[in-house]
């Protein structure tokens, strides 16, 4: 039988236990992006230079290739062109290409949960910073300004008083792929937001997770998730009625066999939020961490189900007590000379250090996910022992600037 193929787009780290559950199962991989210096392409089969936002380029190599699958695993801007070659070729598929371009447009995602009557925080898209400035009489404050196509935080602002408008609009403008941007409520949050993976099998949610979102206050962006943890702050009812919506959108766009980055919050007025939901995996090793938290193992599955084997073991699974992921950064610039945990207790409370620098390399300031330098992960018997070590990082977490 012919070896089959599958075509991961981008050449992040994160791609690089996909790599791994790819091999294991046999499969030839092919990496695409316009860097070719990105760490995937070191253990990829073979790479191609090409930019994974050009869909017809990429179809068109994907045609030669003669690939068997394709995927866009944590990569955000690659998720459409993988849903179009998908389609193009009647390969396995997240679902139909013209969902997947709902679901990655944020103010078609916005328009298209209103439409349906799904709660939603008001918001418009803009082809310009001016369109947007002329229409400051209906937006509310605070608001969030976003491209409403990229990832990772980056061009995002909370905007709370007009003179800071268009700098934000601006910020944004420069950070959209396709030049457009969109002005969203600000919706304030009860406990904290959750941004974690989902699975589903031929439209039928199979997993659901749900985190607790952190943030660094004193980063340079601080939009920038710098913790994870598991379980989440939600109520169990405010679980259930996200599991339930989640699937209702699922069902309207008639979704297939996928894993999806899931973005939800609660606000202080006690309604639950659909915030974005992408048919990928996460960035900052989300499905590595439910592995280590269910043992379930959804990369693997994203695999089998890209290039059409079965998917038959994702289960919903209770946490194996009570997990975080302290991303791995620095509030300035400079050259990094050593990480440093300085409390015997909390030496014990870690499962793995994954330090991406060594010393002597120079590290920037956390302005967006690109800027983080590793990951810890980190496990506990209690909720009240994660939440106090993660309330008291710069007490005993040391990442030491030369």
């Amino acid at each position: 039988m012919r070896q089959k193929k599958l075509m991961l787009l981008g050449g992040l780290r994160y791609l690089l236990p996909v790599i791994e559950a790819a091999h294991k199962l046999g499969i030839y991989v092919i990496t695409v992006d316009y860097i070719p210096t990105n760490i995937a392409h070191q253990y990829s089969d073979e790479y191609h230079n090409v930019s994974i936002v050009d869909k017809d380029a990429v179809l068109k190599l994907a045609q030669e290739l003669h690939i068997d699958g394709i995927m866009s695993f944590a990569v955000d801007p690659g998720v459409m062109t993988a849903a179009y070659v998908q389609e193009q070729m009647h390969l396995p598929a997240f679902g139909p290409y013209d969902s997947v371009c709902i679901l990655q447009n944020k103010d078609r995602f916005r328009q298209f949960l209103t439409q349906n009557g799904f709660k939603v925080p008001k918001a418009k898209g803009y082809d310009s910073v001016e369109e947007a400035m002329n229409e400051v009489a209906w937006m509310p404050w605070p608001c969030i300004i976003k491209p409403t196509d990229s990832a990772g935080s980056k061009g995002v602002t909370r905007v709370d008083t007009l003179d800071q408008l268009r700098p934000a609009l601006e910020w944004a403008m420069e950070n959209s792929i396709s030049g457009r941007i969109i002005v969203e409520e600000f919706i304030e949050k009860e406990g904290c937001s959750s941004d974690t993976d989902c699975f589903s099998v031929e439209g039928k949610l199979k997993f659901v997770s749900f985190s607790a979102q952190r943030f660094d206050t004193d980063a340079p962006n601080p939009y920038t998730p710098s913790a994870y943890s598991w379980p989440s702050t939600f109520t169990k009812a405010q679980e259930q009625e996200l599991t339930s919506e989640i699937q209702r959108l699922l069902t309207l766009l008639q979704m297939q066999t996928s894993i999806y980055n899931v973005e939800t919050r609660v606000g202080t007025n006690g309604v639950p939020y659909i915030m974005e939901v992408s048919p990928r995996g996460g960035g900052n090793r989300l499905a590595e961490m439910l592995r280590f938290a269910t043992g379930i193992d959804l990369i693997g599955n994203a695999v089998r189900g890209a290039v059409g084997l079965p998917v038959d073991d994702v289960e919903q699974l209770p946490y194996n007590g009570c997990w975080a992921e302290i991303i791995l950064h620095t509030e300035q610039s400079g050259t990094f000379r050593e990480l440093r945990i300085e409390k015997e207790a909390y030496q014990e409370s870690v499962v793995q250090t994954d330090l991406w620098v060594k010393r002597g390399d120079h590290v920037e300031g956390f302005n967006g996910a690109n800027d983080a330098i590793g990951t810890l992960v980190m496990r506990f018997n209690s909720q009240q022992d994660l939440e106090q070590a993660l309330a008291t990082q710069q007490d005993w977490l040391k990442i030491v600037l030369a």
